[in-house]
């Protein structure tokens, strides 16, 4: 290993912690622009997963998930005021599903990079998986822990179920009707942002 080689590392690990801290910022900041918000949590946000998914494509899929974790922490911090009157097993459940590992997976938004030369394209399909495991992990959250407090009359869709069919049908619904949009907005965003700015953003 040459000096230049080992000067370089410790600055590259630099440059991504103060990366991943000002595009974490960004991210936890956008999540409070809601563009639509949900009744029973939830909502449509201003882009708040493109920065942590960008951070992943650029600096690679370990430091990505490092950022997600991170923004998942500060997003529980915030969100722990929908978590009270509720049974223990459920709040550990649902910081799992909903907030640990649902905002850690975006960190998984670099996976294609190097599998597909298009950057634009890499990147935005990368983005469609980790929105799509974040939806996963907010329908089994719905499902599982949420199930109770299904509600029929959310969608014509669910007219007629109960028990756990109304359950499953129901966070696939709700979980849905804001997780989807929101994937569709950040892959657009993701192309656009990759397709003028790539140069400027990606280090090679």
């Amino acid at each position: 290993m040459n000096e230049n080689s080992q000067t370089r590392t410790p600055s590259k690990n630099v440059e991504n912690l103060v990366l991943a801290g000002v595009l974490i910022a960004l991210g936890t900041a956008l999540s409070f622009v809601k563009v639509f918000d949900l009744p029973y949590g939830g909502s449509i946000t201003l882009c708040s997963m493109l920065p942590v998914m960008l951070f992943s494509y650029r600096a690679g899929i370990k430091w990505g998930l490092g950022a997600g974790f991170t923004f998942s922490v500060l997003q529980l911090l915030f969100g722990l005021d929908a978590l009270k009157g509720v049974s223990g097993a459920t709040v550990a459940g649902s910081i799992f599903l909903d907030y640990l590992l649902a905002f850690t997976v975006l960190g998984l938004a670099g996976i294609l990079r190097g599998k597909i030369k298009n950057h634009p394209a890499a990147f935005t399909l990368g983005c469609l998986v980790a929105g799509l495991l974040r939806y996963v992990c907010s329908f089994l959250s719905g499902w599982i822990l949420w199930g109770e407090f299904a509600d029929v009359n959310f969608s014509p869709v669910l007219a007629g179920m109960s028990g756990q069919q109304l359950a499953c049908f129901y966070s696939l619904v709700y979980n849905g009707s804001y997780m989807i949009p929101e994937i569709l907005v950040t892959c657009v965003a993701a192309f656009v942002v990759l397709q003028f700015l790539g140069r400027f953003i990606l280090k090679d």
